[in-house]
């Protein structure tokens, strides 16, 4: 019990440190705020109109949702991608200015730092995450308190495993250029290539979807983790799923150990 305590205050220290080094950030803020707003004003009202019973050949789409609705909680996760691959730069910056190598000769367990910093970077993707759900109203998405809360811990949960996974990649990366190139050349593609900005209508039958969509990417869609991320916060927030939302939360819950376990193996070296 004795040496449990100053572990938990160590953790919490190096979160608060993350937190406050986030509400600081400005640039980070007004992303935060700029990125959904140019999403839903834009990409959602234009091509809102276009939307609902789009035909293709002899197949009509059939969705229950307005665009706006159905990219409301893609946005979201878009959001939470951004702010918690980027976090990782903190790590960067750490280790380039010595910080790093300070706290990891500290009596604090490595994981235990590993820990703070993560629970920081899950902590500000969430509170991104949910400068989005303020939109809600504007996306014509109406909820109820306990989606509210579930969307929270869903986001936290889904942050957890992102920023992990962005420890990972700042620790094959050795620049902050570097860095940025590199984590837009991996939120963007994983992004698009999930069913974020257009459905899988599940109405359709293999046969149709085929007709409709070339299979190289149905396949791709398929593989990609994030289009289960998406569909996931689509359920608890439209009440709209196109897959099983048990493969998402399995992912999500896979993610968040195994990529947390993955850059404990790299933090520090």
């Amino acid at each position: 019990m004795n040496s449990v305590i100053p572990i938990l205050r160590g953790i919490y220290g190096v979160w608060l440190r993350e937190i406050m080094r986030a509400t600081r950030d400005k640039g980070q803020l007004l992303g935060g705020v700029s990125r959904p707003l140019i999403w839903l004003l834009i990409l959602g009202v234009g091509l809102n109109p276009y939307f609902r019973g789009e035909v293709f050949g002899e197949v009509r789409l059939v969705l229950p949702y307005s665009y706006l609705q159905f990219l409301f909680p893609a946005v979201i996760v878009l959001n939470i991608m951004y702010t918690s691959i980027q976090f990782a730069v903190s790590v960067i910056w750490d280790r380039e200015f010595g910080f790093l190598r300070e706290v990891l000769v500290s009596p604090m367990p490595r994981w235990a730092v590993l820990l703070g910093k993560v629970l920081g970077g899950a902590t500000a993707a969430t509170g991104h995450g949910t400068l989005v759900l303020i939109l809600a109203r504007f996306a014509d998405v109406s909820l109820m308190p306990v989606q509210v809360v579930e969307a929270i811990f869903y986001m936290f949960a889904l942050s957890f495993a992102l920023t992990s996974f962005g420890v990972v990649l700042a620790s094959k990366v050795r620049s902050f250029e570097g860095f940025g190139v590199f984590s837009n050349t991996v939120i963007l593609p994983l992004y698009f290539a999930s069913s974020s900005v257009f459905p899988l209508d599940p109405s359709l039958t293999r046969t149709q979807l085929v007709t409709t969509y070339p299979e190289w990417l149905i396949m791709l869609i398929r593989a990609n983790p994030i289009t289960y991320a998406v569909d996931v916060l689509r359920g608890i927030l439209i009440d709209y799923n196109q897959f099983p939302p048990a493969i998402g939360l399995g992912l999500v819950a896979a993610g968040s150990v195994g990529f947390f376990l993955w850059a404990l193996r790299s933090f520090g070296k």
